[in-house]
């Protein structure tokens, strides 16, 4: 043993210990902020899902958002691990997001132990452990995404246990170590779907250790499809209730199209590759960072020569997280989507450094490889900072409308929000429909009506000012303006006298091709030059 990996083992518990709690620091930066700041579509999803579980079913099995009026909301998402948990606490302590966020960080931190401990076992190494563990707690992705209340975090965490437990079942089929490994698998896929690429490394570890007996068949056969049934059988409960299709919906409608499309042709095969590349962008800029990235790839070069014990775990792993990023991250351009590769280029640079530091001298072995190795992580962490510290900002305007309007409206009435996003929706705290005003018509207007409907929020005026069609039929309503947000009093019988007449003109105008004329002539549904307090358009 080297001076230097003998030095490591001596204080891995403490070294790690100090990685751990400045993780810990990174991740409470901005803990209290409101769940505006990115990714805010998935965050207000999550934080309304917990909500509803504390307040209206407090089942796992029924999870359901604030959009797409009156309860109950069901949506065909992955077991809601995080949100049934926050519910839990909010329960008992009531409704505060932060726990949300305090929960992520559990998560994150619980995956620094786990990468720290599986690199060690992988590579025979306690430098590789700290190492690894180092870069996975500094990564920009990791810092950010480990403190937000989204699914990720708790999706990683599991993949990261059931290949680690994966790796030891193989070594021993013992059918203790079996089920941990199969139980691990299914909480993996069922925190996310997509920790089914696990299915590539652990039939790659399969391979090197070939079954010998009906006993260890019948072992592969259940870490291969006992998770498989769980998670269909799940998928099935859910879908059976649920109004929202997201899951299923998202593959049928866009994943799968886009990838029979990108076979149809050479242009549109080389159009998919470029996206690829593009999506291999987003690894490098908010995920590993550009000196992370680099460290990634010269790491996955080198795996032939790094000799970890279960090279096809890595090699398996890899082209998972690359198909997957293929097929489903070029038509859904998320970043966060790219979390399983983060403990997977960890491991992989701390397996590099261990061959660093066995191919330098004796006096470099015992100082140049760990301070290098500590220099680097420390760059990550410094340069990642400044890729994400703009995902840290949240439009204050906005919050501070949505919470004013939280205390003014009556707490059963119904609303439609005119902006597409159901973190404004979730700070406003009612149920209605989140709408984009450009789109949204008269008779979607009208149709929401009769189900109780009695607020529409224009969060997004001068996008309604632009749909003159929806903009003049409003105006029949009373007007307030609650912040800087105009909000009509939909009530029936609240119409305001010589509206229909209005509304009868206008159409008679607009037929004409005279409809903005008309309205401006009226001073109706003028367009304003002011900033908009929040972007168009949110992104799931």
């Amino acid at each position: 043993m080297s001076a230097v990996e003998e030095l490591a083992t001596r204080h891995r518990r403490y070294v790690i210990g100090a990685i751990v709690l400045v993780a810990l620091l990174l991740r409470l930066q901005h803990v209290h902020d409101p769940l505006l700041d990115h990714p805010n579509w998935r965050q207000g999803d999550t934080a309304s899902i917990a909500r509803n579980f504390a307040q209206l079913r407090y089942n796992p099995l029924y999870p359901q958002t604030d959009y797409d009026g009156p309860p109950p909301n069901y949506v065909e998402l992955e077991l809601q691990v995080l949100p049934f948990i926050a519910a839990t606490l909010y329960k008992l302590f009531g409704i505060h997001e932060v726990f949300g966020r305090l929960i992520a960080m559990l998560f994150s931190l619980g995956g620094i132990a786990l990468v720290a401990g599986f690199a060690r076992r992988l590579y025979a190494s306690s430098l590789a452990g700290i190492t690894a563990a180092a870069f996975f707690a500094f990564f920009p992705g990791s810092v950010y995404y480990g403190r937000t209340f989204t699914p990720d975090v708790v999706m990683v965490f599991f993949l990261l246990a059931a290949l680690w437990a994966c790796f030891e079942c193989l070594d021993d089929l013992s059918t203790r170590k079996t089920v941990l490994a199969t139980l691990l698998l299914a909480l993996a896929y069922l925190a996310k779907p997509v920790a089914v690429l696990a299915l590539v490394p652990v039939a790659g570890m399969m391979w090197e250790r070939r079954p010998r007996s009906v006993r260890s068949a019948a072992a592969y056969a259940a870490l291969l499809l006992v998770p498989l049934a769980v998670l269909w059988l799940y998928d099935r409960a859910v879908a059976a209730h649920a109004e929202w299709h997201w899951t299923s919906g998202i593959t049928r409608l866009h994943v799968l199209p886009a990838l029979g499309a990108s076979f149809s042709s050479f242009h549109a095969l080389r159009h998919k590759v470029s996206l690829f590349f593009a999506t291999l962008g987003l690894l490098r800029a908010t995920m590993l960072g550009t000196l992370g990235f680099a460290l990634a790839v010269l790491s996955w070069i080198a795996i032939p020569w790094t000799r970890p014990r279960s090279p096809l775990l890595l090699w398996g792993w890899l082209l998972a997280g690359f198909l997957y990023a293929f097929v489903v991250v070029t038509v859904e351009h998320v970043d966060y989507y790219l979390f399983p590769l983060l403990p997977l280029a960890a491991l992989s640079i701390g397996g590099a450094t261990l061959l660093l530091a066995e191919h330098t001298g004796e006096i470099a072995r015992g100082f140049f490889t760990p301070i290098l190795a500590a220099a680097c992580a420390l760059a990550v962490l410094v340069e990642g900072h400044a890729d994400v510290a703009r995902y840290y900002h949240y439009d204050a305007l906005a919050y501070g409308n949505a919470v004013l309007l939280s205390r003014v409206l009556p707490a059963s009435s119904l609303v439609v929000m005119g902006h597409y996003g159901p973190d404004v929706l979730y700070y406003i705290d009612r149920f209605g429909w989140e709408e984009d005003p450009l789109l949204w018509t008269p008779f979607d207007e009208e149709s929401a009506i009769r189900k109780g409907a009695r607020y529409y929020i224009s969060v997004e005026d001068n996008r309604l000012r632009r749909n003159t069609d929806l903009c003049a039929w409003l105006s029949r309503f009373p007007l307030v303006h609650v912040g800087t947000w105009p909000v009509y009093t939909t009530d029936p019988r609240r119409v305001l006298r010589g509206a229909e007449a209005f509304w009868d003109t206008f159409r008679v105008a607009d037929r004409a091709g005279h409809g903005r004329a008309f309205l401006d002539a009226h001073r109706v549904c003028i367009m304003r030059h002011s900033r908009l307090s929040i972007p168009p358009l949110g992104k799931r």
